[in-house]
């Protein structure tokens, strides 16, 4: 944990020095200072960790105290304290200004009209146009009908609605209650999802539906498939989970299955589309200019998502070039879903590793994409960490010796079939463990030893 609070603290720094925008300066100079403070309390916990005897009775608190006030520090300098500052200076990018800007005409325009997409004639400059899928309007909506200050800012609730996101992915993948709150505070501490937070990003709701949707997959299919419908409602950059979580499904179920999967969640996406913009239905040429033709470069605004990366580069290199661009695009889209179908992921943790790397290659080679979108494999790649150190649990030297009347419990789908049985009563059972226990104990126990069930480390009784 101190290495990753050091890397977050020499790219906050990086960012506060060179960034040209104000907001990005002022989170990096917050962040900075907290990432630095949370990596020296979480050294010092880590050697009181260490330093603490194994045979100690004294529960090491003044460390997990020490641990849990670094995440609180990190957490309130790369988050909370950039929102504040913001707020009391002035500074730029809050409902008056790009996305979120968008998200508040958007839904003024679907208070009105019934859909937040302005014809062709209304086209006339770039903050005209809305990219988003009709669903992201809902966030707007406060500020539309009339909630002053921060009440109606839609990064409040794009804050809000991803951290529900986050906290219900880490529940259902298995961690409790307390772990899921402290690990979806550290993602919202880390620079990943910070400083979309900060500057205004629309991507947090849409990684949340995405983690949750691949937590549930295999698992609840149905639930996977409204998850993943609602977040391709809010974003098309959420398409491809689709692919990923119907090969999981038919890797690890049936292809019947993962057909029902994709089928649920294009229903769910296009009801939560006719819900949020029925008058879109009757112009669907302005839903086509704003949310597919405008992201992609190819409307007669250009759209002011410009980075230094294959695709853009290729897109503003000529016509040759550009068709160049869509053809590799193409290829990667092509090569992704060979590899889904050649080698499909099986759990939750695979899948997110293969819808990070297509997402990433996607924003790569697209015509039109900023440094930001890489949130998306970013925050997929550690939200399956977190997954994994949840389900991995706490590294004990001591291991644990079971009887066999232990491990006959312990192993799913034995002690039932045992039990079902005719000849298999609950007396005979004990009686078989006993006597195994006997004879083991006989055979391998050393006398001096006495009835021990745990051993520790070579050379140490």
């Amino acid at each position: 944990m101190t290495r990753c609070y050091l890397a977050f603290a020499a790219f906050a720094a990086g960012l506060g020095l060179f960034s040209a925008q104000p907001i990005e300066r002022c989170w990096g100079s917050w962040a900075a200072i907290g990432y630095a403070a949370a990596a020296v309390m979480t050294s010092v916990a880590r050697h009181r960790e260490r330093t603490t005897t194994a045979v100690d009775p004294i529960p090491n608190r003044v460390g997990q105290a020490m641990a849990a006030a670094a995440l609180a520090i990190a957490l309130a300098c790369a988050t909370i304290a950039p929102l504040a500052w913001q707020a009391w200076a002035g500074l730029p990018g809050g409902a008056g200004e790009g996305p979120l800007s968008v998200l508040v005409q958007a839904a003024s325009r679907l208070l009105r009209h019934g859909t937040p997409y302005l014809p062709a004639a209304g086209l006339s400059h770039v903050l005209a146009y809305d990219p988003y899928e009709p669903l992201m309007t809902v966030f707007g909506l406060p500020a539309a009908a009339g909630l002053p200050g921060w009440a109606g800012d839609p990064r409040l609730w794009l804050t809000v609605a991803g951290s529900a996101g986050f906290f219900l992915a880490f529940a259902i993948t298995g961690a409790g209650g307390r772990r899921a709150l402290r690990d979806t505070a550290f993602a919202l501490a880390s620079p990943v999802i910070s400083l979309q937070v900060t500057t205004g990003g629309t991507d947090v709701p849409v990684i949340a539906l995405l983690c949750v949707s691949l937590a549930l997959g295999s698992r609840r299919p149905a639930g996977a498939a409204v998850t993943t419908g609602m977040a391709c409602a809010l974003k098309a950059t959420a398409w491809p989970a689709v692919l990923v979580i119907a090969a999981v499904l038919a890797a690890s179920r049936t292809a019947a299955l993962a057909r029902r999967f994709a089928l649920i969640t294009l229903l769910t996406a296009m009801a939560a589309m006719a819900a949020c913009a029925p008058a879109a239905l009757r112009d669907p040429g302005s839903v086509l200019r704003n949310a597919v033709l405008f992201p992609l470069g190819l409307s007669r605004h250009r759209t002011p998502a410009a980075s230094p990366l294959p695709g853009h580069l290729l897109a503003t290199a000529g016509p040759a070039a550009r068709s160049a661009g869509f053809a590799l695009l193409a290829a990667a889209a092509l090569a992704f879903a060979w590899w889904l179908a050649a080698r499909p992921p099986r759990d939750g943790s695979a899948a997110a590793a293969r819808l990070a790397v297509c997402l990433a290659a996607v924003f790569a080679l697209a015509p039109a994409s900023r440094w930001g979108y890489f949130a998306y494999p970013l925050a997929l790649t550690g939200w399956r960490v977190l997954k994994g150190r949840d389900r991995t649990g706490a590294y004990s030297s001591e291991r644990t010796v079971l009887t066999p009347s232990e491990s006959w419990s312990a192993s799913p789908g034995t002690t039932a079939p045992l039990a079902s049985c005719p000849e298999f009563s609950p007396a005979s059972v004990a009686a078989a463990a006993v006597a195994a226990w006997s004879a083991d104990t006989s055979l391998t126990a050393p006398r001096d030893r006495g009835d021990r069930t745990t051993t520790g480390r070579p050379g140490r009784r």
